[in-house]
């Protein structure tokens, strides 16, 4: 009679070893985000975290996001390390708007099938992006799920939380007509658009990573990879120091979608295009796409990202804190009366 080996969750594609190997490579990098707010360990159930008697009346602020398909441009670079940043800085550029300084942070990665070192590059980044932010690396889930997922790729999303004394809540309800839009330069396409992105490069334009276009100064995988910014200290400098009316993250929908979020009903923004000079990977997309100037507008940053309404006399102090921060400022437009939207113009 022939022997029947009995089933492991290894057989099944899961290997659990391979995952405590993985524990023991990132606990050096998430503890290295750790303050003394920080309670336990990496691997204990519930991770935890106090908030101390700092604060008077604190309201917590909460944002989760992930990095989309530009995933798949890191499976195809087979280059791992940079999109834990962009996974915080989607996270926590998000609940800055609100006024919020980051506190923690808490990943998911799941894999087709689990390479402890490739993962571990993930997560490194990742805490990169924390320390950043400001905020410290607490926990996350790392699901091996072979059968759901191609071997060779993952998903990664993630969960910010941060903390505003409610009288400090940044909510757009005091942007009024008058008031100045200062812009933060973007580090590229960033995180948003991707799918279109692919789309004109490689399959329309069969173009590969390592094709260099003259104006971009680098190959069109570098470029592409380049991580997204994180704007936590700069948003935090202009909340310190001045009447900061409304934040926006200039993410997927660019600024006709992402700027009215952050302004009250009855004020509208002007933009005006000349005020900046869009990076040089948008021209380069754009040309080879054949892609309108309002499908750029609605679906890229175009080189603003993040944007600031202040007092319209303290604009120019807007622009010098962020330069002396090292960061591309600009006066990119007004508020003006009008149905929320915005205006290019």
């Amino acid at each position: 009679m022939m022997e029947t080996k009995g089933a492991t969750y290894k057989d099944a594609g899961v290997d659990i070893h391979a995952g405590y190997e993985l524990v023991k490579r990132i606990k050096g990098a998430a503890k290295s985000t750790y303050g003394p707010e920080v309670l336990g360990d990496l691997g204990s159930f519930g991770a935890l975290y106090a908030l101390g008697q700092n604060y008077k009346d604190p309201v917590l602020v909460s944002g989760t996001d992930g990095v989309g398909t530009k995933l798949k441009l890191a499976f195809m670079a087979d280059k791992h390390d940079t999109v834990g940043l962009d996974l915080v800085a989607y996270c926590v550029n998000d609940i800055i708007c609100q006024g919020a300084k980051p506190l923690f942070f808490l990943d998911y990665l799941a894999v087709g099938k689990l390479d402890p070192s490739r993962a571990a590059q993930i997560v490194e980044g990742i805490a990169r992006g924390c320390k950043e932010a400001g905020c410290a690396l607490i926990g996350g889930e790392t699901a091996e799920m072979p059968g759901f997922y191609p071997e060779d790729e993952y998903d990664l999303a993630g969960f910010a939380v941060g903390i505003v004394e409610r009288s400090q809540i940044i909510d757009g309800s005091k942007v009024q007509v008058g008031d100045r839009i200062v812009g933060i330069g973007s580090t590229g396409i960033q995180s948003s658009g991707y799918s279109l992105v692919r789309n004109v490069f490689f399959q329309r334009a069969g173009w590969e990573l390592d094709r260099v276009d003259p104006r971009l100064g680098c190959t069109l995988g570098e470029e592409l990879l380049r991580p997204t910014g994180i704007y936590a200290r700069e948003i935090a400098a202009l909340r310190d120091d001045l009447d900061l009316h409304g934040v926006a993250n200039i993410s997927g929908g660019g600024l006709p979608e992402n700027l009215p979020r952050a302004m009250a009903e009855g004020t509208r923004a002007r933009i005006t295009r000349s005020s900046w000079t869009p990076l040089p990977i948008f021209e380069v997309l754009q040309d080879v796409g054949n892609i309108s100037q309002d499908e750029m507008d609605n679906t890229f940053n175009m080189g603003i990202a993040m944007a600031a309404i202040v007092p319209e006399a303290q604009a120019e102090a807007a622009v010098k804190i962020l330069e002396g921060l090292g960061q591309r400022a600009y006066l990119i437009g007004e508020v003006v009366a009008g149905e929320r939207g915005v205006d290019l113009v």
